[in-house]
């Protein structure tokens, strides 16, 4: 259930915009009432909110998986490239998305909170997998902000260009890292 809630949340969001969707809508195009829709999520901003939540973790474990004798810039690519290849995979559901939340100001903010959140993961996980100490090493939050400035940078251009013809996230991707890795490989 809180699958179809999510894709048709996301439909109506994608095609009326956010302010102009509620609940009510929601509930009513899945056939439910607006009570189940709140068994599911807290407001209409957790629909969203939950496409989201996967990605921090999801970077943190690729990031984790790779070889430990591994460049940081390569490892952090390969961790920030996973979310992207999944949007640029499925752009014609994931574009409308990731759209709205970079153009809706609450969405924004949530997603900001997310990143803020997925930051700490990743610096926590590079100081573990290069035996730094988070408290004495400024390398790990400056490394992982960086990889996540690459990120938003993808997602902000791809959003932009995606419908004429752009670039492809994967390869925006590697071109800021490009420019990225002589810093992340000066630990």
């Amino acid at each position: 259930m809180a699958t179809e809630l999510t894709e048709t949340a996301l439909q109506l969001f994608a095609h009326r915009g956010f302010e102009a969707v509620t609940v009510d809508e929601i509930a009513t195009a899945v056939g439910v009432s607006k009570r189940t829709f709140f068994r599911y999520f807290a407001s209409k901003d957790d629909v969203v909110v939950q496409f989201l939540a996967g990605m921090g973790a999801d970077m943190r474990a690729e990031l984790a998986a790779r070889p430990a004798g591994e460049r940081p810039s390569a490892a952090l690519l390969h961790a920030v490239s996973v979310p992207l290849a999944a949007c640029g995979d499925h752009a014609e559901r994931t574009l409308p998305v990731v759209r709205l939340i970079l153009r809706t100001p609450a969405l924004l903010a949530r997603f900001l909170e997310h990143e803020a959140g997925w930051r700490e993961e990743l610096a926590g996980e590079l100081a573990v997998r290069l035996g730094l100490d988070p408290a004495d090493s400024l390398y790990p939050r400056l490394a992982a902000g960086m990889a996540l400035t690459a990120f938003d940078t993808v997602l902000r251009r791809w959003s932009e260009e995606a419908g004429a013809g752009g670039a492809d996230p994967l390869v925006l991707i590697v071109r800021a890292f490009a420019q990225l890795a002589p810093a992340l490989d000066a630990v």
